[in-house]
């Protein structure tokens, strides 16, 4: 039976992303939340309900962020709680970012045994800088050097928020977990929209799938939507008839509409993951609204080249990397040759980790095993000869082959890419830490102490000289704390 989602008004939805550091328990935290609105069943098997890739699992990180909508009655009252759990590692920062747009507050999990890391204050200010309700919680605290006081006075003088609002937990037990929903409903609006208006939809997320072709999850600011409407992308200006709306409990469950507020998902008869470009918005035919503030499109920073061990495995890759690209449409694709290693792809990640995961899920879903070059970043030139810039067509070129880099007798300056990175470590580290950073060329820009043990650096790095090995220096360096 399809659901009726017509019985939760505006006021009674709370759409909200769950994020951290890695390894902070996030993905723990989802579970129990799931399991006590009673979307999934209390059993020992639940672990990380919401990483559907193997890859997820083995590593016990979130490569890609879900979603799941929660049924919870909170003094008599329905409510509709839209939860999307969404990855920790700087890689996927977009990810989060993502999410964050179709939500109106945040759960932000800290460990109480680590602290506050790096990633904490890089999603905090993501979550800050869209004006999202801010729900701190201090997770593991049934550990034995679990230390939530210390915690809760560093999320006080780092992000100003008062010690009285920390939540104390173990999402692991589930000591207070309900508690978490109760702020939940307390704390965070409900979104500001209008069921009346013309419909509004943000395309946050997609998958594919190769029966129904794109599946696109979306976050209603206006209107409501049902099987049969006739819709159109702001992006792309293409007409779709919608063939079924529903919402995630984290499987599919379709409904007959979904209504301003809402979050879920919808299938339109899109064949390619590039038609539900992410950040657009879609509309009804003849009805067209002013499209939502959008997303940046993704930036790859890693480029390294893909080349198949054999060459007659040339067209089995190539096949493989069309099915994998189109359920991760952050990864570019340019086609590539080389001398020694023969046809072959040159592919953008935003990351080393990232590059990681498409490798070892090229392998272990595709059964194919590559060559990867090692991994450089893009260069720019501006030109200043004459003759080039005709022939390119522009002042300003992106070089991703190191075999094309032009000469630098017709080039007026050469730009690389630059990185803002936090550090956080124990201070007796300091030292050691600031002689690496000058050995690849950073520069410094702030240095706070968050509390008398620990502090934080803030460097300007060229991308180059980091994407490499950087992180491995800093872990041996601090003895893995920093």
């Amino acid at each position: 039976d399809k659901l009726d989602m017509s019985t939760y008004p505006v006021e009674s939805i709370r759409n909200f992303s769950i994020i951290a550091h890695v390894d902070h328990g996030k993905s723990t935290l989802a579970d129990r939340l799931l399991e006590i609105t009673g979307t999934i069943a209390k059993t020992d098997r639940n672990k990380q309900v919401l990483d559907k890739l193997q890859v997820e699992r083995e590593r016990g990180i979130t490569v890609k962020a879900q979603s799941a909508s929660l049924f919870y009655n909170h003094e008599g009252v329905n409510y509709l709680l839209n939860l999307i759990d969404t990855p920790g590692h700087v890689d996927f920062s977009y990810e989060v970012s993502r999410s964050l747009s179709a939500c109106q507050g945040v759960i932000l999990v800290v460990d109480a045994n680590e602290g506050i890391q790096a990633q904490t204050v890089a999603n905090f200010y993501l979550a800050f800088e869209a004006q999202l309700a801010i729900i701190p919680v201090i997770n593991k605290i049934d550990l034995k050097n679990a230390d939530p006081e210390r915690v809760e006075k560093q999320i006080e003088k780092l992000f100003d928020i008062p010690i009285h609002e920390c939540v104390r937990i173990s999402a692991k037990q589930g000591t207070n977990v309900e508690k978490v929903l109760q702020k939940v409903i307390e704390k965070i609006p409900p979104p500001q929209c209008n069921a009346a208006d013309p419909l509004k939809a943000l395309v946050f997320d997609s998958t594919f799938d190769h029966y129904r072709g794109v599946i696109a999850n979306i976050a209603l600011f206006g209107g409501e939507i049902q099987k049969g409407h006739k819709i159109v992308s702001a992006h792309t200006k293409k007409r779709y008839e919608v063939n079924e709306v529903g919402i995630l409990t984290p499987n599919e469950q379709p409904t007959h509409k979904l209504y301003a507020g809402q979050v879920g998902y919808l299938v339109a008869g899109m064949k390619e993951v590039t038609e539900a470009q992410i950040g657009d918005t879609l509309f009804l035919y003849k009805q067209p609204v002013e499209p939502l503030p959008g997303f940046k499109s993704v930036k790859p920073m890693v480029f390294a080249g893909m080349y198949p061990v054999d060459q007659t495995e040339y067209n089995n890759l190539k096949s493989a990397l069309e099915r994998l690209t189109l359920n991760d449409s952050s990864v570019t694709v340019h086609r590539d040759s080389s001398l020694a290693l023969g046809a072959g792809w040159r592919l953008g990640f935003l990351g080393l980790l990232h590059m990681e995961v498409f490798n070892q899920r090229l392998e272990q879903e595709y059964n194919m095993s590559v060559i990867l070059t090692a991994p450089t970043v893009p260069y720019k030139a501006v030109l200043s000869s004459a003759k080039l810039i005709k022939e390119y067509g522009k002042a300003e070129i992106t070089i991703i082959n190191p075999a094309q880099f032009p000469d630098k007798l017709s080039v007026s300056e050469y730009l690389e890419p630059t990185v803002l990175g936090t550090i956080v470590t124990p201070h007796e580290y300091i030292g050691k830490i600031i002689v690496l950073c000058q050995d690849r060329r950073a520069v410094q820009k702030d240095m706070l102490y968050i509390d008398e043990h620990r502090v934080m650096l803030k460097y300007l790095f060229p991308l180059n000289e980091i994407v490499v090995d950087f992180y491995d220096a800093l872990k041996s360096l601090s003895s893995g704390y920093a």
